[in-house]
């Protein structure tokens, strides 16, 4: 009971010391009475509204990692079922993308991080992993463009990779579904 009346009187005495600080508007405005009843003029509603692309142009485009191509394997001799003879495995980690929206254009910058992992039948060398990036509108590839990324391999190392792909203009009339792709081309 002593408890609850003291955890009472501390959050009244901070309340009160609180409410004694003054931090200005609390949306950040200013608390001048001479801003207090000015309107924009119709002339500069329409210079600003020339401008304005519609709220979801503005929006980028989801990027995914393609269903059943989140990962690619080489197999030593092409034994696909035996799991010793796996000589490496490339997995994506992380899928990032960046647009600009500007008249009637999406220009994207898209990007993967992944790694590759030595396998029992593997060893330290130059691995190439097949990446595709692609972009959709509508059901319909609008972009699609394979890169094939240089990886050194050490079965000691970390062995990451990244592709970063810059400058894809995706023509954006509005309402259309727009996804962004990436995966390993197997």
């Amino acid at each position: 009971m002593v408890g609850s009346v003291l955890r009472i009187a501390a959050g009244t005495a901070l309340a009160a010391l609180l409410a004694g600080c003054s931090m200005g508007s609390m949306f950040g405005g200013s608390d001048d009475a001479s801003y207090a009843n000015i309107n924009a003029s119709q002339t500069q509603v329409a210079q600003a509204a020339s401008g304005a692309m519609p709220a979801i142009a503005t929006e980028c485009p989801p990027i995914r990692i393609r269903g059943g191509a989140e990962f690619y394997r080489s197999y030593a001799g092409n034994r696909t079922s035996d799991p010793t003879a796996l000589r490496y495995q490339g997995v994506l980690d992380r899928v990032s993308r960046n647009c600009v929206v500007s008249n009637g254009i999406i220009t994207v910058q898209m990007g993967a991080v992944g790694r590759v992992i030595i396998g029992p039948s593997g060893g330290e060398g130059n691995i190439t992993m097949p990446l595709r990036f692609a972009v959709q509108r509508d059901g319909l590839a609008v972009f699609s463009q394979r890169y094939d990324v240089a990886v050194a391999a050490s079965p000691s190392s970390a062995n990451e990779f990244s592709q970063t792909v810059e400058n894809v203009a995706i023509p954006y009339v509005g309402g259309e579904q727009i996804t962004i792709f990436v995966g390993f081309d197997n």
